[in-house]
């Protein structure tokens, strides 16, 4: 008896210890187990794009009439006309960009009918996919679709209608018609696709606060870095993967200055990326009057859109090697909260790398 109470405390003892370290376990980022590639390969993402989409025509009716060797006017015997293809966009968790999408997208046409009663061959529907969360807009700029689950489709054109060919038209009192219908034209349509979702944390920042550094610094994404600005034009997106097998992905955003919400430089483009991202890294120049950068990256927020400035956010102090910004790394510490990093030479980062898992963790709670 002495024996099963044993074994029964050792057993509560043991349950109540691995409470105890799964409460006070924070997932730490994984290592890279292999190098970068050297190839001189840059991929961009896309959240935005404008897109015509032409459906096929349809086939031509055909005219002609049978001549068999016992009957040489054996009557009609045209075909129809196959019809053209549609354009289709579908929802797909495979695909996360739309750096795939061709500005102009067009379905083929339907074959033309042919003798002894042939139908001409249906063209194949040009299926296009699209991320999770793509939102449809026309040329007015009125939502018109949203793909939210996967599978879902919408016809962006559809393709015309295959000509009857002159056997259709055969009657009591007409026995020989000598007409055929022209294959429909297919739709023209044009549209905007937006996704509506690009990253867990977008990196905001005015250009050359090291916005391009710190992702190659933490993930495995390669976008561009020269001491100039707005050398990132398109956003870029990293992974960083975390001990839990979780994921979480950082956007690297176009630089942004004073009067953006003004259409000033990269302007709204750059301020409805930010919008696509569930949380913010304000990243901040050390040398260069970081709190003015905030104050002026916050306001430019907030006169886009308000909600913005709501985000979960993280401010980062960025080249805290150099001696000046060190020193306002210090005294903005006394202010406000900042993490102070230097994406060069690597200080600091698992310091942040693990607040972003907790915006993402919050994030998620709150989802």
């Amino acid at each position: 008896m002495r024996l099963i109470n044993l074994l029964k405390n050792l057993r509560i003892s043991y349950t109540q210890a691995i409470r105890n370290y799964s409460d006070n376990y924070t997932p730490k980022p994984l290592r890279s187990l292999k190098a970068k590639s050297n190839r001189n390969y840059v991929q961009y993402y896309v959240d935005s794009c404008r897109i015509r989409a032409i459906g096929g025509n349809g086939g031509d009716g055909c005219i002609s009439f049978l001549s068999a060797w016992s009957k040489e006017h054996a009557g009609p015997d045209g075909g129809d006309g196959g019809h053209g293809g549609h354009v289709i966009f579908q929802a797909s968790h495979t695909v996360k960009s739309l750096n795939h999408c061709k500005s102009v997208i067009q379905a083929k046409h339907g074959d033309r009918g042919d003798n002894k009663d042939c139908t001409g061959k249906n063209a194949q529907h040009v299926i296009v996919p699209v991320p999770l969360g793509t939102i449809v807009k026309d040329s007015s700029g009125r939502v018109i679709g949203d793909l939210s689950a996967d599978g879902t489709m919408f016809i962006a054109a559809r393709g015309g209608a295959g000509g009857r060919g002159n056997k259709f038209f055969l009657t009591d009192t007409q026995q020989a018609p000598d007409i055929a219908e022209y294959g429909a034209i297919g739709e023209t349509q044009v549209y905007t696709l937006e996704v509506r979702s690009m990253a867990h944390v977008g990196l905001v920042g005015f250009p050359n606060a090291g916005k391009s550094t710190l992702l190659r610094a933490l993930t495995r994404a390669r976008p561009t870095v020269a001491p100039y600005p707005f050398t990132t034009l398109r956003p870029h997106i990293g992974m960083v993967p975390y001990d839990d097998y979780e994921q979480v992905a950082i956007a690297d955003l176009p630089g942004l200055i004073p009067g953006s919400h003004k259409n000033y430089g990269l302007g709204i483009q750059f301020l409805q990326h930010a919008e696509r991202c569930r949380g913010l890294i304000y990243l901040l120049d050390g040398s260069d009057d970081p709190l003015h950068q905030h104050q002026t990256l916050m306001f430019e927020l907030a006169q886009y859109n308000a909600a913005l400035a709501e985000r979960p956010s993280v401010v980062v102090i960025n080249k805290i090697d150099l001696p000046e910004a060190r020193k306002s790394f210090e005294e903005l510490k006394q202010k406000m909260d900042v993490i102070g990093i230097s994406a060069k030479t690597g200080i600091n980062l698992n310091e942040l790398l693990r607040v972003v898992r907790i915006m993402y963790d919050g994030e998620n709670n709150e989802s």
